[in-house]
């Protein structure tokens, strides 16, 4: 099970990996929008400082067509860092592009991923990691547990590598949806992470585990105590 931040703001990023066991950061050409037009390698290079070596890193090409994809990710791996996973659309010239990079030995996320189909094809290809849209799915009425519950059974019946990195949540019902139906590890927006936990009952639990540890004893702490 492994968690991601789907974020490039690199301030959330250190907030939040220092709080949560994140394995690895996501980003698209959306998620960048909200940082503005900054420089995409420089940017991406400080994302990678922030979290180091050992957790992934993904990003997104944009061309619409196979060679762009495969011209792109030599980009990105050149300017960022060679272990960076490329996420390239699961459609026809994304595949295509998907076994030309991972001939190279490239690593490989599968992003807009909406039906099994999509997901089956990526896997067969050899595919790092396979992302389908909950949400986006749940939106067009698509039973995106039942397909991440089929991709993890197509993974586990070919003993295959491929690992599902569900995306695209609004709540955290579905985050946790996701990882019930099969999924190895989810990429969620910091924000949907410190509602979770900063919803008010639990911060009323805290607050009255305070209150009455006050009641009793006033205002020694526990390290007062031992002295």
């Amino acid at each position: 099970m492994e968690f991601l931040l789907d974020s490039a703001n690199l301030e959330d990023l250190k907030k939040y990996s220092a709080v949560y066991p994140i394995t690895g950061v996501t980003s698209n050409p959306s998620i960048l929008k909200a940082e503005g037009n900054v420089p995409l390698f420089e940017h991406m290079r400080k994302v990678r400082e922030i979290i180091g070596m050992n957790r992934t890193l993904h990003i997104q090409v944009t061309a619409p067509d196979a060679d762009g994809m495969i011209t792109e990710a030599h980009a990105v791996l050149k300017n960022v860092d060679g272990k960076v996973f490329i996420k390239v659309p699961a459609n026809e010239e994304g595949l295509k592009a998907m076994r030309s990079l991972k001939a190279e030995g490239v690593g490989i996320t599968a992003t807009a991923i909406y039906n099994k189909i999509q997901g089956f094809m990526a896997i067969a290809i050899g595919a790092d990691f396979i992302a389908p849209y909950c949400n986006r799915m749940a939106d067009l009425d698509i039973d995106f547990r039942d397909t991440i519950s089929a991709f993890r059974q197509m993974i586990d019946g070919s003993s295959s590598a491929t690992k599902i990195l569900a995306a695209s949540f609004h709540s955290m019902e579905q985050v946790n949806d996701a990882l019930l139906a099969g999924a190895h590890a989810v990429t969620i927006q910091p924000g949907l992470l410190h509602s979770a936990f900063g919803a008010d009952c639990i911060r009323q639990a805290v607050e009255g585990f305070y209150q009455d540890w006050v009641a009793v004893r006033g205002n020694v702490t526990i390290c007062d105590l031992d002295k």
